[in-house]
């Protein structure tokens, strides 16, 4: 039987962690849109703790069943906010300057996590007999981290595509002196010289301050590089590649042991292999044809669409053997 208590202390948790992404998400963007260090440092602490309180939702919901925390879309979608956070935190870690992409990757947890609360919430249970198979832990292991990993990656696909039309837009406008200008504040220099009533001063200024007063201008900006996020999402991409390939292999060997047959391109397994073969591609035109950005970022994009319908579409509207992860 399950422990009401314990079930009742992980549904509690799931949205005291969700209020935590919330504030851990509003001070970054805080310090993204005012450049306060302190407010990112501590949307970083708000966002380690609440990573925590994930992971104890999560294992008080496994505790009160007596099984592992990942038999059905709602407890799934819990870890997938934790892996999208902690994945962030991992980037912070390594990389000082993706602190910036803060609110970017936990306003996508809080979304995941409402989602499965929302649209897929079932009460703690026993898991269904198929699920009872030593591949569930394999499996649906190696699919959340795949799926939340290429979810990261096509993030900062997504954020490049933004970054890298401002920095080309910017490229564009001729330089105030050649062989060096960029070295100093090119937009401040061009306001200096038109108070002196320089007539070419001016009219850039001019276009400097018409791009600057754009919504959202500065915030791009204050972004990592373009070149910076694209080596992000490949690398990520390459991490989680070989990741969700071993999960979709396991499923095939438990659909085996379920249902006695290794593939029957059920919704579920069919949209899987579509993610694979848009990552296939991916990597595979960046290592021979050398894609790199935008044509290589929009790949990713798709990638990450087909995750999203892979892992709510499917399991909410299309009937399937997998109907039982509802």
């Amino acid at each position: 039987m399950p422990n009401a208590s314990l079930a009742q202390l992980a549904d509690t948790l799931v949205w005291l962690t969700v209020l935590s992404y919330l504030a851990a998400a509003v001070l970054l963007g805080l310090e993204l849109g005012y450049r306060v260090r302190g407010l990112g440092l501590a949307g970083v602490a708000v966002a380690v703790a609440g990573v925590g309180l994930n992971a104890g939702a999560s294992g008080a919901r496994g505790l009160a069943a007596g099984r592992l925390p990942w038999g059905n879309l709602y407890e799934v979608s819990v870890l997938l906010g934790l892996l999208l956070v902690a994945g962030y935190l991992v980037w912070v870690r390594r990389r000082r300057e993706t602190r910036s992409l803060g609110a970017f990757v936990l306003l996508p947890a809080v979304l995941a996590i409402a989602a499965g609360g929302l649209l897929a919430y079932v009460p703690v249970g026993p898991l269904v007999p198929a699920l009872n198979s030593g591949w569930l832990r394999i499996h649906v292991a190696a699919a959340i981290t795949g799926c939340s990993t290429l979810a990261l990656s096509g993030l900062c696909s997504a954020l490049f595509l933004g970054k890298e039309r401002m920095e080309r837009r910017a490229e564009q406008r001729p330089p105030l002196v050649a062989g060096g200008a960029e070295t100093v504040d090119r937009a401040q220099a061009r306001r200096q010289l038109a108070r002196h009533g320089d007539p070419r001063a001016e009219a850039e200024a001019g276009a400097d301050a018409a791009v600057a007063g754009r919504p959202g201008w500065s915030l791009w900006e204050r972004l990592p590089a373009a070149e910076t996020l694209d080596e992000l999402a490949y690398r990520t991409t390459a991490f989680a590649f070989p990741i969700w390939t071993f999960g979709v292999l396991a499923g095939a060997i438990w659909g085996q042991a379920a249902w006695g047959r290794y593939w029957g391109w059920d919704p579920k397994e069919t949209w899987s292999f579509i993610v694979w073969v848009t990552y296939a591609v991916y990597l595979h035109a960046r290592a021979t044809a050398g894609w790199r950005g935008r044509r290589a970022a929009w790949v990713s994009a798709v990638g990450v669409a087909a995750i999203a319908f892979n892992v709510y579409a499917v399991n909410l509207w299309l009937a399937g053997l997998h109907s039982y992860a509802t």
